[in-house]
């Protein structure tokens, strides 16, 4: 039996951290407008745990982005596949990441993904050139650690 999993990433600004990597993995920001909807009228969430965000209606401290290709739950906007969850947390990143995403571009593309990446706010750590191969270590908006291959 497999199971169904999710990454989750604690940020300042979960909608930022959205943006952010929805454009770097060309992948979509989840649309929980209807779930949100719902749950206001059921009175299990109130109007000040929601934000608007692209025009529509999210939720205040989570946002995900999901692959465009997988299937979405949808009553609920959910995506049933790949995910990365942004959740909000008030304390600031401190020290280095114990697990981070490799973003495959080929050698290729590399120097144009760092050049679009650094224009979305990442910004380059390191140049790693080893036997194993070549990448560059890069840090998200927020500080968050990864690597373009």
């Amino acid at each position: 039996m497999t199971f169904h999993w999710k990454l989750v990433v604690d940020s300042a600004d979960p909608h930022a951290q959205a943006e952010f990597w929805s454009a770097v993995l060309e992948y979509e920001v989840e649309d929980n407008a209807a779930l949100i909807e719902r749950l206001l009228g059921f009175g299990a969430l109130s109007e000040a745990e929601t934000v608007e965000f692209r025009g529509r209606r999210a939720f205040r401290d989570l946002i995900a982005v999901r692959h465009p290709e997988d299937p979405v739950e949808e009553g609920t906007g959910t995506g049933q596949g790949r995910r990365i969850l942004f959740q909000r947390v008030p304390e600031a990143k401190a020290g280095k990441n114990r697990l981070h995403i490799d973003v495959h571009v080929g050698p290729e593309r590399r120097e144009a993904e760092v050049e679009r990446l650094t224009g979305l706010g990442a910004r380059v750590l390191d140049t790693v050139k080893s036997q194993g191969g070549a990448w560059v270590v890069m840090a998200d908006p927020e500080g968050n650690e990864f690597c373009l291959q």
